[in-house]
């Protein structure tokens, strides 16, 4: 690597890590700062009821062991340094470590999410390059209004109605559960078909621009044919809107993996969400935050490195 190529990449790491930091303070403040109180709820849900008479002296060693007791200001700091050696505490509920708490679930969200990630890529690029290459009108209109379908139907709607079908009625997948692929089957498909769509249709937008190029004309001149024309010359040139869409919502396949491993009962991040937001357990959903950041600062690194493979002339500039 020259000395060039380390300014840029210097430049992006410390825009990764002061993003990181940004997501850690604000989740701080939100969570941390919030009227709520995990220990009491905590002690209550131990004595069989909110209703239960709480020690407190019992609720006050539990704010000492977990530093509720200290300033805001120590806290953040305490918090913040156990954070960048990865340590972002004990879970109030299970007095399980935050940390591998989530590393334990994140292989099933991980591969539900690439799952999808892999049905929606090919699907969301074949539909556009379909209606480009079709010589007949009605097939491309027919094929261009697909994926605004596909936008507008939510994804745990979606979920449901394959439940129903693919489930309930024709028993083909199980509902719910984590083993074997089968059971991967559905979640992955209510997680693709909307991603997909949202590629279709910026590369759609995208690849229509370049096929109106002063080059494709030249190339019909010649006497190129169109499915050569969309391949070799059109598709690279439009693909680069289509990335970053790609690894934006690629990003946001862990977020909406959340919601459909709920409809699904799968074990995973959605069921420690569920359970941190529903029993206000600050240091779980302070790392799940966290590692939401992550995720998008990693994509974001890897869809700037694929750029200058796609067009030489960012990699010269």
């Amino acid at each position: 690597m020259t000395v060039l190529d380390a300014g840029p990449l210097a430049r992006r790491l410390a825009q990764a890590l002061f993003v990181l930091w940004g997501a850690f303070t604000g989740a701080f403040i939100a969570l941390y700062l919030l009227p709520s109180d995990p220990v009491t709820l905590m002690l209550a849900q131990r004595a069989d009821g909110p209703s239960a008479v709480i020690d407190p002296r019992q609720a006050a060693a539990v704010r000492v062991e977990y530093g509720f007791d200290q300033p805001v200001w120590r806290q953040y700091l305490t918090l913040l340094g156990r954070a960048v050696h990865g340590d972002f505490g004990t879970s109030v509920q299970t007095r399980e470590s935050v940390s591998h708490l989530v590393t334990g679930a994140l292989p099933q969200t991980v591969g539900l999410a690439g799952a999808a990630l892999l049905i929606a890529v090919p699907l969301g690029v074949a539909l556009p390059v379909l209606s480009a290459c079709s010589r007949h009108r009605a097939v491309s209109r027919l094929v261009d209004s697909l994926p605004a379908v596909g936008v507008s139907i939510p994804s745990f709607w979606l979920g449901i109605l394959l439940l129903q079908l693919l489930s309930f009625h024709w028993a083909v997948f199980p509902a719910t559960g984590n083993t074997g692929i089968r059971s991967i089957v559905l979640p992955a498909l209510t997680l693709s078909l909307p991603t997909a769509a949202v590629i279709a249709q910026v590369l759609g937008r995208s690849l229509r621009s370049s096929l109106g190029s002063a080059y494709v004309e030249l190339a019909k001149a010649k006497g190129a044919s169109r499915s050569w024309i969309v391949f070799r010359h059109a598709l690279r040139n439009a693909s680069l809107p289509a990335v970053t869409v790609a690894g934006l919502v690629g990003g946001n396949l862990l977020g909406g993996a959340v919601v459909i491993e709920t409809v699904f009962a799968r074990n995973g991040l959605g069921q420690i969400t569920v359970n941190a937001v529903t029993n206000e357990d600050l240091p779980v959903l302070l790392g799940l935050v966290v590692l939401a950041a992550a995720i998008f600062v990693v994509t974001s690194l890897v869809i700037e490195s694929v750029y200058p493979l796609l067009d030489p002339r960012i990699r010269r500039s």
